[in-house]
């Protein structure tokens, strides 16, 4: 029964978070659904969202490790537990906590993953909107390291990295990339040759590996800098995709990282020229993809969208009508966040709530008040709505950025062109030099 509870919840908040999410890519080494003896460790940038996404997209079972207090809310109660979390007491929830005062949930953890049990863990901690990872904890070394000489075998770890295009925006995109599959067994052997300590060892390399797979700089301008020219080379490429992007911007950062070090003054001038070209657009209401992209060409599949996008143009003009007072309230609750890491987490809750009890109430009403053949009309209209106005929703953008390089007119649209041209002679100038050195 419990297993089939928790299937039941991971295919339900699967189903939320394509829906929330426009598009969510995962690459990497994914699991297996056979995986045992595992720990996943993410970064934490997004609250409840981010446990809910590897939960999800993880073919195998998956127990998280989650703060006490979420303990605190029944609703949540009933779902952590029936996820088999385990709850850990950080010291920034309680001061007075003694320093082994978690001992017990390490050895509960180590022995869930000495029976072949899979964990997943924020190593930073906490949630946060820090341009880069935050100190990782000891904490998943040493629980690792306790399920090891409490006799488990096979023991595994693997960093994941979140991504997110706009991570507090509904309908945006995300990408979880799944790193490198370590072993316990074989770094447990190359920490004992130097007489070293397994936990730390694990800390460190998880460190590593996270930072491998997600994009950072120093500051949240120094990021988008980044995250700027990587779009830029990813558009150049024709590779549209979050993935894509990923991998570029880890050699970009990379590249900021060396220029900075050797010819601070050319990457100074290097980002001025990326930001006045960026600072252009937002003022013609264009992206970098608009005008990287040359002549429309015609495509079957593109035609057959656009069709279908007519077709149900009516159905999403009433969702939109009809649903208008319940989409704004995810957006008010969401103006309450203190933090932006928890807006999407927000945003998610009151929309559990709210649309549901939304339909609920006009479905009612309508076979209430209404023939039995135009209650079923009106349910089925109600039900397939919504759905139809996220499609309108997802293709809004493209609509307006066409018409916007309609109305914007060839000279402006040459003039970026030339722009951009010019930043990026000066950008893979600038990567031929760094690939010299």
């Amino acid at each position: 029964m419990r297993r089939a509870v928790r299937w039941s919840l991971r295919w339900f908040f699967g189903r939320i978070v394509a829906i929330y999410f426009r598009e969510i890519e995962v690459v990497g080494e994914v699991p297996e659904a056979d995986v045992r003896g595992r720990m996943f460790a993410a970064n934490h940038v997004n609250g409840l969202i981010d446990p809910i996404l590897l939960l999800t997209s993880a073919p195998c079972a998956v127990s998280p490790i989650a703060k006490a207090p979420l303990w605190d809310v029944p609703v949540l109660r009933f779902l952590l537990d029936a996820m088999d979390a385990v709850p850990i007491v950080r010291r920034r929830d309680d001061p007075a906590k003694d320093a082994a005062a978690n001992d017990a949930v390490f050895a509960r953890v180590g022995s869930h993953l000495g029976r072949g049990g899979n964990v997943l863990i924020f190593p930073e901690g906490t949630s946060h909107n820090a341009s880069r990872l935050a100190p990782l904890r000891s904490g998943a070394g040493r629980m690792l390291a306790r399920s090891r000489s409490g006799g488990g075998e096979g023991l595994t770890f693997q960093a994941v990295g979140l991504e997110f295009d706009a991570r507090d925006v509904f309908r945006s995109r995300v990408l979880l990339v799944y790193g490198e599959v370590r072993s316990l067994d074989r770094l447990a052997a190359r920490v004992a040759a130097h007489r070293g300590d397994l936990a730390v060892a694990v800390t460190r390399q998880l460190a590593i590996d996270l930072a491998g797979l997600v994009v950072e700089g120093d500051t949240w301008d120094e990021r988008v800098l980044v995250a700027r020219v990587a779009e830029m080379f990813a558009n150049q490429s024709g590779d549209r995709s979050f993935a894509g992007w990923n991998a570029i911007g880890q050699r970009v950062e990379t590249a900021n990282a060396v220029l900075k070090r050797a010819d601070s003054r050319l990457r100074d001038d290097l980002a001025r020229s990326v930001r006045d070209y960026y600072a252009e657009l937002d003022r013609t209401g264009l992206g970098d993809a608009d005008v990287s992209a040359g002549p429309t060409r015609p495509k079957p599949l593109r035609a057959v969208r656009a069709a279908f996008l007519i077709a149900v143009a009516p159905l999403a003009l009433f969702g939109a009508v009809v649903y208008f007072l319940p989409y704004q309230v995810p957006r008010l609750v969401a103006g309450t966040a203190k933090e932006r890491d928890v807006v999407s987490t927000y945003k998610l809750g009151a929309g559990l709530l709210v649309y549901p009890a939304w339909a609920s109430l006009l479905v009612a009403a309508a076979w209430a008040l209404l023939p039995v053949a135009d209650a079923l009309g009106w349910t089925a209209a109600l039900v397939a709505a919504p759905f139809a106005a996220l499609a309108w929703m997802d293709r809004a953008e493209t609509i307006q950025r066409r018409v916007r390089r309609v109305f914007a007119g060839p000279p402006s649209l040459e003039r970026l062109r030339a722009r951009r041209r010019d930043v990026m002679e000066r950008l893979e100038t600038a990567r031929e030099q760094i690939e010299a050195v």
